[in-house]
């Protein structure tokens, strides 16, 4: 047998069959319904703040608490997956997640609610190391693999989109406790299919467990993704200066810790690979783009619009489909065009979005929003497919989970990040602008402040022309906290930018 004979039966032993695909479909359940996890409540957030009464400080950790606890347990999730199995930590996932969503669908007050979502952040985080590392564990040819990381970003990023969406056609029908119980059909079918198709993996050769560097990386980038937030909602201050200085010595402690054992839970020498640090900074900014821009643009339908949930829902559609062309396209466009440029394409698409809004200023309308979600979803279903394909191919096998861990950490303080800081520019503009009439009493004042939804509720209560016009003051401060947030997003993306034609230069 010649060589090149050889190595085309090689080639296809190692070629994937129906069990792997069949798999794959049972793994994008939870990558769907974690995505969808992080930006579900941008439609049920109007109806949670008027049924709970949430504060602004509340608002921002309803939204937050989940990613803040993902983002701190991730690396740690996925380290404990290749030591202990993979597949054995997805479902115990799947099994925490399923039974915490019922007890969220049916939280009484605002607190118990982020209770709750911190809890779902706790088992969200054995579920996304663990898929990615399974794909990477599953599909040994090259090509293959490509096109599955490909189909797991594309649901990743779709299921973030489509987050709105689905809560837009639940909303219009049933309370908001809806958008929580959709992840029991959801992981049923997973707890039940995946132990027939998945095939179990994990490091052949583990080290011992590393109490210390879990506990060193909870600590590092907990109290980052916490320190984010808390500057966001209430601005630099001493709570904010010691949750940075416990980042930086945890963070410092974790690398020179990772550098001296033997078998590190994260290989810390591919950080200083520049097409993986790249990736990795441009999967962080491009999350935060499209969470951010979902945050406001949402808002500004139902609330400044009066469009309802379902009908905003709807115009996000075209953006979904985008994200999802765009997200599978991009491997064949790779074929012929260097990865950085492919990638600095997508980014400057998204830019283009936020620039959209921005020029739009006071005149912003359901199309313009339409469209520019269009253009940002395009760049984000590009940008992530390609980053993510990065990452998972340069880290070696029996470390994907925590190489896989490294980049959904990305994304989760993305999704923090977008929230409590594009979040946090709206809220802090809106309140700093918003003008209200004479004849407006100190409470309803207060309350008008807090919030957008707050103040249409008080204008619902107060008489004729006094509601119209705090319902008036109220949209025009959010459309001018909108504006300073489109020029946010869109120097983000020119970072961005940047990031992937040097960085990636060699991907």
């Amino acid at each position: 047998m010649d060589t090149r004979q050889q190595q085309t039966d090689e080639a296809t032993a190692l070629r994937a069959g129906r069990r792997e695909w069949a798999a794959l479909v049972v793994l994008m359940l939870p990558v769907l319904l974690v995505a969808v996890d992080n930006t579900v409540l941008s439609f049920a957030l109007p109806q949670i703040s008027l049924d709970l009464e949430p504060d602004t400080a509340q608002q921002l950790w309803i939204i937050d608490a989940y990613s803040l606890v993902l983002a701190g347990l991730l690396v740690a999730m996925g380290s404990l997956g290749d030591r202990f199995g993979r597949r054995r930590l997805l479902l115990i996932g799947a099994t925490g997640f399923a039974l915490v969503s019922v007890l969220a669908a049916f939280a009484p007050t605002a607190a118990t609610l982020i209770a709750a979502r911190a809890a779902l952040g706790f088992f969200g985080a054995m579920l996304m190391p663990s898929t990615l590392s399974l794909i990477r564990t599953t599909f040994l040819h090259r090509e293959q693999r490509r096109l599955a990381i490909a189909v797991w970003a594309t649901a990743f990023s779709v299921g973030s989109a489509l987050g709105p969406t689905l809560g837009g056609l639940l909303l219009e029908h049933f309370a908001w406790g809806s958008v929580f119980l959709m992840a029991v059909p959801v992981l049923l079918p997973l707890l039940v299919l995946a132990p027939l198709l998945v095939r179990e993996s994990r490091d052949p050769s583990p080290g011992r467990i590393d109490p210390i560097g879990i506990a060193l990386s909870i600590a590092a980038l907990g109290s980052l993704a916490a320190g984010i937030k808390h500057v966001a909602v209430d601005g630099p201050d001493l709570i904010a200066l010691g949750l940075a200085a416990i980042a930086i010595a945890s963070g410092w402690a974790f690398v020179r810790r990772m550098q001296r054992i033997a078998k590190p839970m994260l290989d810390i020498d591919l950080l200083r690979i520049p097409a993986f640090s790249g990736a990795i900074v441009i999967n962080l900014l491009s999350v935060v783009a499209l969470v951010g821009a979902l945050f406001f643009l949402t808002q500004h339908l139902q609330l400044v619009e009066g469009l309802s949930t379902l009908d905003a829902a709807l115009l996000l559609v075209p953006g979904t489909i985008a994200m999802v062309v765009t997200g599978l396209g991009v491997v064949r466009l790779v074929r012929w065009m260097p990865t950085n440029r492919a990638v600095a394409i997508g980014l400057a698409s998204s830019m283009a979005g936020y620039l959209l809004v921005a020029l739009a200023g006071d005149a912003l309308s359901p199309v313009i929003v339409a469209i520019a979600y269009g253009l940002l979803g395009a760049g984000v279903g590009a940008a992530e497919t390609l980053s993510n394909e990065i990452v998972i191919s340069t880290a070696p096998p029996e470390r994907a989970g925590a190489a896989s861990a490294l980049s959904e950490t990305a994304y989760e303080l993305g999704a923090v990040l977008g929230t409590a800081v594009l979040g946090g520019v709206v809220s802090a503009v809106y309140r700093s602008s918003i003008a209200l009439p004479t004849g407006v009493g100190a409470a309803d004042a207060a309350a008008a402040r807090e919030t957008l939804a707050g103040a249409l509720d008080v204008a619902e209560r107060l008489p004729g022309e006094l509601g119209a016009g705090v319902a008036e003051a109220a949209k025009a401060a959010f459309d001018s906290g909108a504006l300073a947030t489109s020029l946010t997003g869109a120097a983000l993306m020119a970072v961005a930018v940047v990031v992937a034609l040097r960085a990636l230069r060699k991907a």
